[in-house]
């Protein structure tokens, strides 16, 4: 083997439903060379890449196993889907704080093995725990992100792409902010082959009011998560194949576009919290930050969404 040959290794935290569902579909699409995979649940994560590695024969080479909190040395990315469970009466802030110190514990260990990675944090509150880690880890803001709304813009372009009767990879849509109820639409970026949104539709003629229907879209990706759940309950499988494009993203430097969570620090106005925001990815994690010049209406939206962050953030602290 070629001495200057490094592999890439990407350690899941967390072997629950979202952590097998990713490990699953990185092993298929062959963009790493070894997923291992941890879990407090020593049985769980035992049986589940027992599971994973019986379709050895069928992925592209790869290697997959049980891991250890030695493995975040040589790891190219830590992907964390751990999380508490909200337990019967317990408040939503009695839930973050637990998970905050679920998130500190590993994040300590990480930094404990001198680890390089880059951090992606899946863990809900997502942006919440982003910036915990942030902060905890004392790492560059770049190596330290989250799944931010990435999954909400799939959606979103999904729903147009069915609205529309296009290919969704012709339709280009973002959902900024926080992920969850603040989140929103950025319409002025929204676009089909190239053509704004508000220009398509009217001349699409697919729908008398296309404003009404398009308003109706938004709501149905808010409320995505909460059917998903009503049905099954557990959403897992796009929020896996999310994390793929963001991980092929870094692993493969490919200065993607997506709107991972990342620190702000004066960009679109808003300062010291993580969101939902174009930003372009590649081997370092977060390099640029799209300032996209968003309309009033937006630029407020994104406003209140910071300032509900930020107000979690100062009662988790409380």
């Amino acid at each position: 083997m070629d001495p200057m040959w490094k592999s890439r290794k990407v350690v899941i935290v967390g072997a629950g439903t979202v952590g097998s569902s990713f490990a699953f579909a990185l092993a298929q699409k062959g963009l790493a060379d070894e997923i291992t995979l941890l879990d407090a649940n020593h049985d769980l994560v035992a049986g589940q890449v027992l599971d994973l590695a019986h379709g050895l024969p069928f992925y592209p080479p790869v290697q997959i196993h049980v891991g250890e909190k030695q493995d975040y040395a040589d790891a190219n990315i830590i992907v964390i889907t751990a999380g508490a469970k909200q337990n019967p009466g317990e408040t939503r802030l009695n839930l973050l704080q637990r998970n905050k110190v679920l998130i500190e514990s590993i994040v300590d260990d990480i930094v404990s093995e001198n680890s390089q990675a880059i951090l992606l944090i899946v863990s809900n509150p997502v942006d919440i725990l982003t910036y915990v880690a942030l902060k905890r880890s004392g790492w560059p803001k770049g190596r330290v992100i989250g799944s931010g709304t990435v999954l909400d813009s799939a959606r979103f372009r999904y729903l147009i792409s069915q609205h529309c009767n296009v290919d969704v990879g012709n339709v280009h849509a973002y959902i900024l902010g926080e992920h969850g109820d603040s989140e929103f639409a950025a319409w002025s970026m929204t676009n089909v082959a190239g053509i704004p949104i508000n220009e398509y539709c009217p001349m699409c003629g697919a729908c008398e009011d296309w404003s009404e229907q398009l308003a109706n879209i938004m709501r149905e990706v808010k409320e995505s998560a909460y059917h998903i759940i009503n049905y099954k309950g557990a959403t897992y499988y796009a929020i896996g194949m999310a994390l793929v494009r963001i991980v092929g993203a870094i692993l493969q430097d490919q200065r993607s576009v997506l709107t991972v969570s990342t620190l702000l620090n004066g960009e679109y106005g808003i300062h010291d919290v993580c969101l939902g925001i174009p930003s372009v990815l590649g081997q370092t994690g977060v390099e640029k930050i799209v300032e996209a010049p968003l309309i009033a209406q937006e630029q407020e939206a994104l406003e209140k969404s910071a300032s509900a962050l930020q107000k979690a953030l100062q009662d988790l602290h409380a």
